[in-house]
């Protein structure tokens, strides 16, 4: 038997946004998440430091998977490709979640807070694919502009999927946003 209950923090995260939307980020308690999801405050915990978290799901997870991608990317796929196969590897994932990434994206735009955790979180990323190109024997300057370009493509990318009437995937608008970047880069 697992040690906290199975899907607790799915629960845990579906019951923070609708209350979150419902009532407002501010007016919602740890507690009223955690009734909300069936679950005790103390397995809220278990699986969240505070309910600012539970807007960033396993981003500690993500950030470790695309620097693992990155650093094992064949080497003779450019530091660009390497990344964006990173990404897109994930995608499917956060397809899967659109819905609540809108609902969610709504909350984070609405608090300075929660932005500037995103942001944190985004130079998190930033660094972790970095720390992966240089593994690949890609150094500073070249490392860190490629990383910097990379996350905003891919909050780019992630903005246009998560507007975008047509419904088009993640790796969709991932793809077209390196695009934009190879040819931006090479029309200078």
């Amino acid at each position: 038997m697992g040690r906290w209950p199975a899907g607790a923090q799915e629960r845990l995260q579906e019951a923070a946004i609708e209350l979150f939307t419902e009532r407002g980020y501010e007016r919602t308690t740890v507690a009223e998440i955690a009734k909300r999801a069936g679950l005790t405050e103390r397995t809220f915990y278990n699986h969240f430091a505070d309910k600012r978290e539970v807007l960033f799901p396993d981003q500690d997870r993500f950030i470790a998977e695309i620097r693992e991608a990155v650093g094992a990317a064949p080497a003779e796929q450019s530091p660009l490709d390497a990344v964006l196969a990173a990404f897109t590897a994930t995608s499917d994932w956060f397809d899967q979640r659109r819905d609540a990434s809108q609902r969610r994206r709504h909350i984070l735009d609405a608090h300075t807070d929660l932005r500037e955790r995103e942001r944190a979180k985004m130079a998190a990323l930033g660094e972790a694919i970095a720390d992966a190109l240089r593994t690949r024997g890609i150094y500073d300057p070249a490392a860190t502009l490629t990383a910097t370009v990379s996350v905003a493509a891919y909050q780019l990318a992630s903005a246009r999927w998560l507007a975008d009437p047509q419904h088009a995937t993640l790796g969709h608008h991932l793809h077209t946003s390196f695009d934009d970047l190879h040819r931006t880069a090479s029309t200078w």
